[in-house]
C-alpha cells in the first residue's frame, strides 16, 4: 500500500480504505462515508446494504473491481429483473460525486470487507474517528470543485 495524491492506494493504484481495530479510518474513507450519505444512501441504504430497489453495494464490491465501479457510477446502469426495470442514474457530470468518487469507493469497500469478515473493515454506523485531511487531498478537492 502506498500514499499518493492524498489517498492510500494498492499496487494497482486503486484507492483502499484504512480501518484500525477501533474503527478509526483514513480521511478518504471518512469523507466517503459523508459523501455516500449525501448522495447514495437514499437508494442503497444507510450502511450500503441495499433496499427494495437498489443493490447492496457492500455485497457488490466484494467482486466488483474499481474500474467497473467508476464506469457504473459515471454512466449509470439499467437492470431488468423479472420484468421490472431498475435504473441507476449516471452521475458523471456531478462534481459532488465525481470529485470524491475515490472516497465513496473506499467507504463502500470498507463496508464490504466488514460484510465478509467482521474483524476487518468498517461495521454499520459512523466511524469512530478519522485522520486529518492531507494537504494533497485538500488540494485535489479544491482543484476539482473549483
Amino acid at each position: 500500500m502506498k500514499f499518493e495524491d492524498g489517498r492510500y492506494r494498492n499496487k494497482d493504484g486503486d484507492p483502499v480504505p484504512v480501518v484500525t481495530k477501533d474503527y478509526m479510518v483514513d480521511w478518504g474513507t471518512w469523507n466517503g462515508f459523508r459523501r455516500y450519505h449525501d448522495a447514495c444512501h437514499v437508494c442503497h441504504g444507510p450502511n450500503a446494504l441495499g433496499s427494495t430497489f437498489a443493490p447492496a453495494l457492500a455485497e457488490s464490491l466484494k467482486t466488483m473491481d474499481y474500474n467497473t465501479f467508476i464506469a457504473t457510477v459515471s454512466s449509470g446502469r439499467v437492470v431488468n429483473r423479472a420484468g421490472t426495470e431498475y435504473v441507476m442514474p449516471a452521475f458523471g457530470e456531478d462534481k459532488n460525486i465525481m470529485c470524491y468518487i475515490d472516497d465513496i469507493y473506499t467507504y463502500i469497500k470498507a463496508r464490504s470487507y466488514y460484510a465478509t469478515d467482521s474483524k476487518t473493515g468498517m461495521p454499520p454506523g459512523r466511524p469512530n474517528g478519522r485522520e486529518d485531511i492531507s494537504p494533497e487531498a485538500k488540494k485535489s478537492a479544491d482543484e476539482c470543485t473549483g
